[in-house]
């Protein structure tokens, strides 16, 4: 039996949903990569802006080693939803950048503290958090995001999947697929007539 490492297999879970999550922005144009994509306004590049923003408090201001990254409308350092869409003036690589360098911030402290290392973020009824529950909750946070990124990647171009090689769909061409989404939507309209 080996040992096992549970920051590394946390820190690893956490830079997987990293990677996916920028995956999704290559190939797009820049109009792309901001286009707001539901009511809410969801758009790729603000997906990005925000978790920077995010793993700058749980990883960095928490834990006593602030990091500049976008300010969060929740710590009430940025107008509501200021963190997640990009002003005409931040450039992609301007915030990719921000992330990059966040996020290797935050593995400098995931490196440098103990899991059971107790930091402080400014909401929730204590704000005390642990090196550990800071990533579940980013990795949680992440993956949370990167559902949303390939929601929204595919209503702009229909790329699709977790990544370059391993897109982590059942094996279809297009027509497969028109097919099984008609499938779908028969067997909800069926459900709702039941339901009626």
């Amino acid at each position: 039996m080996t040992g096992t490492d549970f920051k590394d297999d946390l820190r690893v879970f956490l830079q997987d949903a990293r990677d996916c999550l920028l995956w999704k922005l290559d190939g797009l144009s820049e109009y792309d990569v901001r286009r707001p994509m539901t009511p809410t306004g969801t758009n790729l590049l603000g997906l990005v802006k925000h978790l920077a923003g995010a793993e700058a408090v749980y990883f960095g201001a928490a834990f006593g080693r602030p990091v500049d990254g976008p300010g969060l409308w929740i710590t009430g350092e940025a107008e509501p939803n200021a963190d997640l869409w990009a002003r005409p003036d931040e450039t992609r690589a301007e915030i990719i950048g921000c992330y990059r360098r966040v996020c290797a911030h935050s593995d400098e402290t995931i490196r440098s503290l103990e899991l059971d290392a107790v930091g402080r973020v400014p909401w929730g009824q204590r704000g005390e958090v642990t090196l550990h529950r800071s990533l579940v909750h980013m990795i949680a946070e992440t993956d949370r995001h990167v559902g949303h990124a390939d929601i929204v990647r595919e209503l702009i171009d229909g790329a699709r999947g977790m990544r370059i090689g391993s897109d982590n769909l059942a094996p279809g061409e297009a027509a497969w697929w028109a097919a099984h989404r008609e499938r779908v939507e028969q067997a909800a309209k069926e459900a709702g007539e039941v339901g009626a």
